[in-house]
């Protein structure tokens, strides 16, 4: 029940596996940031690909990208789901990649669609093990533009409790944050933006939000 909590929501129609507060703070950098593209590892019931095409439609509504899309890119893309998706109103703005997230011809498809995008935001939420998302981060942390963010979910793992993740290959000393922490040690174009880590009391993803600032 301690993990459980962040499986209660849906966003228009499909389960977002996600805390609301991250939602909320997801929805003011999209609206700052205002990307062309989204890049999302971790599909999941697709709730939050639904939510991030709903962002972008209501940011080309406003003025913003009119052709603003999200890559959601997953291991395994569950049929029912992808077929929920793909009947979903706001599917125009949505495009899938069924492949591992650090397999290299995964990695090529996503470069790809970002080298035809100027504002590129990228959201990692997979495998949650230290060499699975470092692994993204090498890959996908390069293709955040300027100004723009590359978030790493989950880094909450950290701070939690070694029974919490039982059945899981992650826990405390091998997650997101080890991550994260071990790739900022060679990357000083990203920086964990603390303001964005001091207003959120709750997060799933405490120093999580990466923004690029060279």
């Amino acid at each position: 029940m301690r993990k459980s909590y962040v499986y209660n929501f849906s966003w228009l129609g499909r389960p977002i596996i996600q805390n609301p507060i991250d939602i909320l703070a997801m929805q003011e950098i999209i609206w700052q940031v205002k990307p062309d593209l989204i890049i999302e590892t971790g599909i999941a019931h697709g709730g939050s690909l639904i939510f991030y095409a709903s962002m972008l439609e209501l940011n080309a509504a406003c003025g913003g990208a009119p052709d603003a899309e999200v890559l959601g890119v997953d291991i395994d893309i569950r049929a029912h789901n992808a077929e929920a998706i793909q009947a979903h109103p706001l599917v125009k703005r949505i495009s899938m990649i069924q492949g591992s997230s650090t397999a290299p011809d995964t990695i090529e498809q996503v470069k790809a669609k970002a080298s035809q995008k100027q504002r590129v935001l990228v959201c990692l939420d997979s495998n949650h093990t230290h060499q699975h998302v470092l692994a993204e981060l090498i890959a996908y942390a390069p293709l955040t533009t300027l100004g723009s963010y590359c978030v790493v979910f989950d880094t909450f793992i950290e701070d939690m409790p070694g029974d919490v993740f039982p059945d899981r290959p992650w826990g405390p000393g091998d997650n997101p944050k080890t991550a994260l922490w071990e790739y900022l040690k060679t990357h000083p174009e990203f920086e964990i933006d603390k303001q964005i880590d001091n207003k959120l009391l709750i997060s799933v993803a405490p120093d999580g939000y990466l923004k690029r600032i060279r």
